[in-house]
């Protein structure tokens, strides 16, 4: 173990040329970021997801009441042990031919056994009170950490000039808002990634569950050798966009139509002058050639650069993603009553169904439909919130 964690920790690699671990040790006159910090993230994760937990129930639920949101989920389908037993260990959507041999079989009519399988898939989504109850709590969470993270900032010299990102890397000393803006983020994620295993399971789950880990790997990578400074700017580009996301489906669930276009309007407006504006040119200019022409490369340089332009690609698809959507709404010649968070699902990375999705569908066309996870599914059916949940 101890030389696994000496190949681990290899200074050659986390660190500029020249310069040790030693080095970066804590004195009396500088605190430096150190490994063992993030710890501190794994207790406050738990913490803030019983946090969650006390705002779903006694602040997110009564505003959901409060505009009208029907508690209950999508209707039960009737107990029968043969079609449970092909929907847990076969398929969830059947095919024509299977269709007609469990017609044959329970001498049930097609039709019947559709929405048998429908009603079935449908139980197992929360229902639009919990999807409020879990928006709220991230655009709670978002505005805070946007808010803290701007005001951090504006009193930070590297967000008016990036190469102070890269002045005097990386002896520069760790600050208790700094130290806390991160911990937050870091356990704030670790807190959804725990969730993912007590929520109900959705269709997007290991999509989602690999958004999470790439997200706590850059934060813990780029704190362990102490790129936090530019960490911080990155953070804090992306949790604008993840505002208005959150309270565009807020909106949709409440059936607050007007409010839903104009904030789905403003998220994609901020999301793709943010992401494929200025991301490139401020953070990606800074990682890329600032820090090569004050601090030189060295292997976990390349990593992190590496990274960062693969969350570029990312960004590029997303955004094509929000304006397929845009204008496959607008093409449908209903400009009035567009409602842009009512889209087919292969225009999402976020899978959140309706209830009653597989109603749009003519019978016929249902019984190809193929569930697909992650961020381009191919079913088909129409949902409710087509943007993609990106952090």
């Amino acid at each position: 173990m101890a030389g696994i964690l000496a190949w681990f920790w290899n200074e050659r690699f986390w660190l500029p040329h020249n310069v040790t671990w030693a080095d970066l040790k804590n004195t009396d006159e500088s605190t430096f970021p150190q490994a063992e910090d993030l710890y501190l993230a794994c207790p406050l994760a738990f913490c803030m997801f019983m946090i969650r937990l006390v705002f779903e129930r006694f602040i997110a639920r009564p505003c959901a009441l409060g505009l009208k949101i029907q508690a209950n989920g999508p209707q039960k389908a009737q107990p029968n042990a043969i079609l449970e037993k092909v929907f847990t260990a076969i398929t969830k959507h059947p095919d024509e031919k299977r269709l007609e041999g469990l017609s044959k079989q329970l001498d049930w009519d097609v039709r019947t056994i559709q929405r048998w399988f429908r009603q079935r898939r449908n139980q197992e989504k929360p229902s639009t009170l919990a999807r409020f109850c879990e928006s709220m709590w991230r655009f709670t969470f978002y505005l805070y950490i946007f808010t803290y993270g701007v005001r951090f900032l504006k009193k930070s010299p590297w967000l008016w000039n990036t190469r102070e990102c890269w002045y005097n890397y990386p002896y520069q000393p760790l600050t208790v808002d700094l130290h806390y803006y991160y911990i937050l983020e870091l356990s704030f994620y670790l807190s959804l990634l725990f969730s993912q295993f007590t929520d109900i399971r959705r269709k997007d789950f290991l999509l989602m569950f690999l958004h999470h880990v790439a997200t706590i790997s850059l934060i813990t990578f780029s704190y362990v050798n102490n790129m936090a400074r530019v960490g911080t700017l990155v953070m804090c580009l992306h949790d604008a966009a993840d505002i208005l996301l959150e309270a565009a489906k807020m909106a949709n669930y409440g059936k607050c139509q007007r409010l839903c276009n104009v904030l789905f309007v403003m998220f994609a407006l901020v999301f793709i002058s943010s992401r494929l504006g200025v991301y490139p040119v401020w953070i990606l200019n800074t990682t890329v050639f600032e820090s090569w022409e004050i601090v030189g490369p060295y292997p976990s340089w390349w990593v992190f650069n590496v990274l960062l332009v693969l969350l570029q690609a990312l960004h590029t698809f997303w955004s094509y993603l929000i304006v397929r959507i845009a204008c496959r709404a607008i093409s449908r010649g209903k400009v009035g009553k567009w409602n842009p968070l009512h889209v087919s699902k292969d225009d999402r990375s976020d899978i959140e169904s309706s209830s009653d999705e597989d109603e749009v569908l003519p019978p016929s066309q249902k019984h190809h439909t193929n569930g697909t996870n992650g961020a381009h599914g191919t079913n088909g059916y129409l949902s409710s919130s087509p943007c993609p949940d990106e952090h």
